[in-house]
């Protein structure tokens, strides 16, 4: 197993790179430039502006700077060394992922504004994956053991209904009700307990809904295998069935889409941080992109694109320990 962890995390190194060349490269395809504006720079000063940020440059030599930012180089010993990874070889400090400053945020570091916003994003997807866990896994195996019931045709609906009503919609319906209507829970804003209710409820919907129907589906399959018809003739009752042998296959489905599911948690999601006004990450990522603020980007897309790798990299390390039968060669 440890060789195969060996050369999952060498892959991240060349599929993160990869990430961040095509996000460099579409954010120079797309029209306009974070100076831009509706009243035209005289040009001496969008000279001078060019000049400062390398602008002036062969796109070559901006994409090499670009790289050389976010690699690892030597750092002179007046120079801010308070961002990105750090260590010391003799005389020499090496920086890595160093994103530099913002272009709009005037002396603020990539680095440190994604410490500042991951917090709020963090804690409202881990809650919401909680949620969507319990609510998804508890219909799921429920509709599986029940199936053609009440049980069963009434926890797929609800999951139809969550899958066919947008966060942008379901949001706003809770803030009416538990909100402005019954007056329980603040509307938005970050602070408190309460305050953080709706949007987790919002946010955990789509991912019951979606954990319930792979629920349902990975038990059904493993409900009929052959082991499972071995152990109950072996005289085993439904509920050491059902807990020792079932529920390690059939979570199987669940846990591969917990992988970039709980990485897209993390880094925010846009929709609902917007409806709830959260100063998380995704909201910040949409700031950044409109203004085109490029060492921003860059840096949230190489964060989510690595964090993604490394929660799948999780994934498929545990589904040795659900089934006996994966080997790690």
């Amino acid at each position: 197993m440890l060789s195969f962890i060996l050369r999952r995390l060498l892959i991240i190194i060349p599929m993160a790179l990869l990430v961040i060349t095509l996000t460099w490269a579409l954010i120079r395809l797309a029209p306009g430039t974070f100076y831009s504006s509706e009243k035209k720079l005289p040009p001496a000063i969008e000279e001078n502006i060019k000049r400062k940020y390398g602008l002036d440059q062969p796109i070559g030599w901006q994409y090499l700077y670009m790289l050389g930012n976010i690699t690892c180089r030597t750092k002179g010993a007046d120079e801010k060394t308070t961002n990105g990874l750090q260590f010391n070889v003799g005389a020499y400090t090496f920086k890595c992922l160093d994103f530099g400053d913002s272009l709009k945020y005037q002396g603020q570091s990539v680095n440190e504004i994604i410490r500042r916003h991951l917090p709020y994003s963090a804690t409202i997807g881990i809650l919401a994956y909680l949620l969507a866990l319990v609510i998804g896994l508890t219909a799921g195996i429920i509709a599986a053991l029940k199936q053609n019931s009440m049980w069963d045709y009434g926890s797929m609906a609800l999951a139809m209904l969550g899958l066919s009503v947008p966060n942008f919609v379901f949001g706003p319906i809770l803030v009416l009700f538990f909100a402005l209507g019954l007056y329980l829970f603040p509307p938005a804003r970050w602070g408190g307990v309460g305050a953080i209710v709706l949007p987790v409820i919002t946010l955990s919907a789509i991912y019951a809904a979606y954990i319930a129907r792979l629920t349902r589906a990975g038990m059904l399959e493993v409900m009929r295998s052959d082991y499972i018809r071995t152990a109950r003739a072996k005289g085993l009752d439904e509920k050491t069935v059902l807990l020792r042998h079932a529920i390690r296959g059939g979570l199987i489905p669940v846990i591969s889409f917990t992988g970039p599911a709980l990485a897209a948690l993390l880094a925010g999601t846009v929709v609902v941080e917007r409806v709830f006004a959260i100063p998380g990450l995704g909201n910040i990522f949409i700031q950044s992109v409109l203004n085109r603020d490029e060492p921003l980007t860059l840096g949230i897309v190489a964060f989510l694109s690595i964090l993604i790798m490394v929660f799948n990299l999780i994934v498929d390390i545990s589904y040795g320990f659900l089934d006996p039968r994966i080997r790690y060669e």
